[in-house]
This record gives C-alpha cells, sequence and structure tokens, in this order.
C-alpha cells in the first residue's frame, strides 16, 4: 500500500518529545535500569558462562542474519545448504543463559520487563543493552554463545530430523529485508542467501496443506531520521516472510521435541468460534472481498493483495480471529489439549527471540534438555507456571504501548490541519454504534477514529474532516477524530 510519509514539523517535534516521556509514565514503562543490573550486566558480557559441557565450535558455518534496518539486538542467524535431495537448516539463537544467572539481578528485571519495547524515539529492552545490542548479540564478525538449531528437511521441505545444541557462532553477515529481497531478485545473492526464498517458499506450501495462515497486514510505521518523524504503511517484503517461515520452522520443532518429553510451554490459539468467522464474512462483503462459502479462511487470505486498500483492510480485520492466543504450561507428561496453535496449525512454541522476548529464554532450556536426555533445570520448572500471566501482562502492555505511539503521532503531525477534509475508506464501523468506526485515510497514511450522525458506510470511500488533532488528549479520549463531510 504505496503511500507518501506523513513528516513531522519542527513544532510536532517538539510536542512529541515530552509527549513521549509522559507516555512512558502513564502505561508504568520501566526507565533506566538499576545500577546494580547494569553492573551485573558488564561482568556477564566480559565473562559469559554457559551452562553445562563446553559448548559445540561452529564458527566455520557463514551464518548471516536478516533484520530491519538498524537493529542491534540480533536473536538469529541463519546457514542454509543443500543436503542430499533436500536441506540443513543450521538456526543459531542468542544463548541469553550464558550471561542471565537465574535468581540474579538481571533476571528479576528481565522478568519485570517481560519484553521489549519499541517507541518512535527508541526502545526500552528487555535486557541491558550491553548484552541485547552488544556481547549477546549475534552480530556479524563478533564470536558468540548460541543454542544452535540443525533441521533437516526433505525435497519438499518437511522436518525429517530436528535436534539443538550449545555452540559458538560467527555470523559473518548482517542484511535488512531489501537487501536481502533485492539480492534474491536480481540472483547476487549466494547460495545460502538464494535458497531462504527456495525453503521459505517450499515452507509457505506446507503452511497452506496444514490450513495454517500468515497475515501479511500492512503495517503503520513510524520512522525517525535526522530528527525527523514519518508515518507510513508499509507491506511486508516476501523476504520477510519467508525468514519468518524459519522461525515457525524452529518453533514447531521446538514444541514437538517438548511434546515428546513431556514438559514444555507452548504457544497456544484456540480454533476461532463460528460466530467470529460469520463476522468476518460480513465485513468481507461490505469490503467486496470475494469470499464463497465452500472456500476456507486460511485460503482466502492469501489470495488477497495487501497493497490494495480494501485488502489491506480486510487483512487487518482479519487480526480478529487471532485473539486468544496465550501460553499453556505442561508437566508430567500430560500434555495440554488442544496444543495446536490455529494460525500455524501445528503445535508451536515462542523460542527465537531470547534478547527481547522472556519466555524464549526458558523455551530454549526446555529444550536442551530433552535432546540431550537430561532434567530441565529446576530454575526453569520453577518459573514455569508463573510465565503465562507474566508473558500476558508484557503482551498486553507491548500492544498498548504500539497503538498509543501511533496515535500520539498521528495527532502531532495533524495537529496544525483541523479542519481540513481528506479522502478516506471506511474500514471498521460498531456494531453497536453504526454512527462510529475507523477511517484510513488514503494521504497521508492515518488510521483513525471517525464518528457522525448517520450510519457509516463500511467498505466504501468518504471524505472526511479532521475535527480533533491532539497530543495532549487525556487516556481514553481519541488523539485524533475525523467526521464524515
Amino acid at each position: 500500500m504505496p503511500r507518501r510519509p506523513l513528516r513531522t514539523s519542527g513544532a510536532a517535534e517538539a510536542t512529541l518529545a515530552p509527549a513521549l516521556r509522559t507516555l512512558r509514565t502513564e502505561l508504568g514503562v520501566p526507565d533506566d535500569f538499576p545500577a546494580a543490573v547494569l553492573d551485573e550486566a558488564e561482568r556477564a558480557a566480559a565473562a559469559p558462562r554457559p551452562p553445562g559441557p563446553a559448548p559445540a565450535d561452529a564458527t566455520g558455518l557463514p551464518f548471516f542474519t536478516v533484520d530491519p534496518p538498524g537493529s542491534a539486538d540480533l536473536d538469529q542467524a541463519v546457514h542454509l545448504s543443500r543436503r542430499g535431495g533436500g536441506y540443513r537448516v543450521h538456526y543459531a539463537i542468542a544463548d541469553v543463559a550464558a550471561f542471565v544467572a537465574p535468581g540474579g539481578t538481571i533476571d528479576s528485571e528481565a522478568h519485570r520487563r517481560v519484553q521489549t519495547l519499541y517507541f518512535p524515539d527508541g526502545s526500552v529492552p528487555l535486557h541491558p543493552p550491553v548484552l541485547s545490542a552488544g556481547a549477546a548479540s549475534l552480530l556479524p564478525g563478533e564470536t558468540r554463545p548460541a543454542l544452535l538449531w540443525r533441521i533437516d528437511l526433505d525435497a519438499e521441505g518437511r522436518t525429517v530430523t530436528a535436534g539443538v545444541q550449545r555452540a559458538v557462532v560467527r555470523s559473518r553477515t548482517r542484511l535488512d529485508y531489501a537487501t536481502a529481497q533485492r539480492r534474491i531478485d536480481d540472483g547476487t545473492a549466494e547460495e545460502p542467501l538464494a535458497l531462504l526464498k527456495e525453503i521459505g517458499l517450499l515452507r509457505e506450501a506446507l503452511e497452506r496443506e496444514r490450513g495454517g495462515v500468515s497475515l501479511a497486514v500492512p503495517e503503520q510505521e513510524i520512522a525517525r531520521h535526522d530528527g525527523t518523524y514519518t508515518l507510513a504503511f508499509r507491506a511486508p517484503l516476501p523476504a520477510e516472510g519467508w525468514n519468518a517461515q524459519l522461525s515457525l520452522l524452529t518453533g514447531m520443532a521446538a514444541a514437538d521435541i517438548m511434546i515428546e518429553s513431556g514438559t514444555g510451554i507452548l504457544r497456544t490459539l484456540p480454533t476461532a468460534p463460528l460466530g467470529a468467522v460469520a463476522r468476518l464474512r460480513l465485513t468481507a462483503r461490505a469490503l467486496r472481498i470475494d469470499w464463497p462459502h465452500h472456500v476456507p479462511y486460511a485460503e482466502v487470505i492469501r489470495s488477497l493483495d495487501p497493497h490494495r486498500p480494501r485488502h489491506a483492510a480486510f487483512l487487518a480485520e482479519c487480526t480478529s480471529l487471532l485473539r486468544g492466543a496465550g501460553y499453556t504450561v505442561f508437566t508430567g507428561g500430560r500434555i495440554p489439549e488442544p496444543s495446536v496453535h490455529a494460525a500455524v496449525a501445528h503445535a508451536y512454541t515462542h523460542c527465537t527471540a531470547p534478547l527481547r522476548r522472556l519466555v524464549d529464554r526458558y523455551t530454549g532450556e526446555l529444550c536442551l534438555a530433552a535432546v540431550a536426555g537430561q532434567g530441565v533445570p529446576e530454575w526453569v520448572l520453577s518459573a514455569l507456571d508463573g510465565l503465562p500471566p507474566e508473558m500476558a501482562a508484557g503482551a498486553r502492555r507491548a500492544g498498548t504501548v504500539e497503538r498509543a505511539c501511533v496515535d500520539l503521532v498521528e495527532a502531532a503531525l495533524l495537529r496544525d490541519r483541523v479542519g481540513e477534509t481528506f479522502e478516506g475508506l471506511v474500514v471498521d464501523v460498531k456494531e453497536k454504534e453504526p454512527s462510529a468506526g475507523t477511517v484510513q485515510l488514503s494521504d497521508p497514511a492515518v488510521v483513525a477514529r471517525i464518528a457522525g450522525d448517520g450510519a457509516l458506510p463500511l467498505g466504501e470511500p468518504l471524505r472526511v474532516r479532521l475535527t480533533r488533532a491532539d497530543p495532549a488528549a487525556r487516556p481514553g479520549t481519541a488523539k485524533v477524530l475525523f467526521a464524515p463531510v
């Protein structure tokens, strides 16, 4: 969905800085790390201590990373190769346990933070930057402790064997998504990177076969460059989907290993209730999305083009079927039912982002113990029952931060344009209040509330007037509000 980015003026930037500070306070976002945490992190960075026997040496594998531009907290590095008629995936994940002592100050602070939070003017990391963007990050040219997954695939991309061990690795190349995509498209990618597309497409085909679904929802992306903020819609590149398939592959392998061992923590999502699917069908009809009754939901999703406004609006509405995801702990061989993540259409867990998400450190240790045939460390077992509520609270806070930041930037960028009219598309209407809903502007890149006197025409273009753009609006009040002309 190409859009002209919405850029700040000097006045907007002056408004944003204090407003972002206020937002952090209102949401109870952790501030600077305590001195004791920073001191422990400095010591850990200087002398990492991976638990257990000496890690394997995998520094000879030329790993690469693919992340958003400017990322420094690199959780994963990849090496892909052909193996007989199939493939071998080496997937290295940062070994956070090599730096975080159970029960120490870093550990306690990580449980308070739960996950990294992202603001327009910087992130609030899960771990001190000396670790998350330094000694624990899989930066190019640096030898790092890692959990190294080796997953062999057949010619169709199906998992044949999977295992994980501690290792030391050295990434060779750091790529952003656009660079990876360009090299693959123009034929300059070396084989390990070129295989990202080949394996990614195979895994996407298997996802279709399973009945799984990945939503390519265009994002409202806030960027900051030379002190200027921009807000634009961005649809994911194909390379992002292929890269995500490797993370899904690893998460599925980890879930299978934990289920076989009888102890673990899964990421689960129940099947959407029939009522939710029926409501989504009504939305599809209003947005003029063709959805024959015999066609499954997942197949409709794959037919959509996120660059088309109505398709993008429907994709955003489809996220309603993904609500209800959570974490499920099991021990003693008592496998939860259901154990499948409905969108993945397979058992699944989070294990590939331990620098940014608390639970991943624990799933990594569970898998290591299972593969080695050893008992699960006591510090892992004792934390399991507390992880689901911790992660749920962290996810709620992260979601609130993300939406609040976009609302705030929209308000700051539009504050001098109150009274102007814009072309938009009504992408949502409240079921019990049909005169209120959500409008997506064609230009600039804004999605905001709209309220009028009559029923809003869902799925139809509408000329709207900006009636409010107030970065300082009190909590619970829309910072940006439009009305039909």
